[in-house]
């Protein structure tokens, strides 16, 4: 991983190390120049979604007393028909997303130690079973670049 790839946008008031709860990642990239973008708002950057839907969307949650970290991908829709692809993509690329996350919000990793142990959950969306998924990707610590 080239960190010198990753770009990093905070938005909605969101500052480095705050807040936690509520703070959501949209990660993009661009197929040109293999650069990846992160954004950390207190909402998905919508603007920089593309129609490939493509991006990876994360959110720091509270389940049940614990704090949690979880996301979701779209496989499919109505206008993407390679469930397949689309899945094998993910699953190959999430680390590097993860990665990313993890460089581009290290201020707030650097503050709050306890976030690189919470486990990350991504929800694989898709109408058909086999794809339609909640994955483990293991803990922020292990993206730590």
């Amino acid at each position: 991983m080239d960190y010198n790839k990753i770009f990093t946008e905070f938005r909605d008031g969101v500052t480095e190390t705050y807040p936690i709860e509520g703070r959501k990642y949209t990660v993009t990239h661009s197929d040109k120049t293999g650069d990846l973008f992160v954004t950390i708002g207190l909402k998905y950057a919508e603007d920089k979604i593309d129609k490939l839907r493509d991006e990876v969307l994360l959110k720091w949650t509270h389940s049940n007393g614990k704090i949690k970290l979880v996301g979701e991908v779209l496989i499919d829709n109505d206008t993407i028909k390679k469930s397949k692809i689309r899945n094998m993509l993910f699953n190959k690329e999430m680390p590097l997303a993860l990665q990313a996350i993890r460089y581009g919000d290290r201020k707030l990793f650097e503050e709050n130690k306890k976030l690189d142990d919470i486990v990350i959950e991504i929800k694989f969306i898709s109408e058909l079973e086999e794809y339609n998924k909640v994955k483990n990707f293991g803990t922020m610590k292990e993206y730590k670049i």
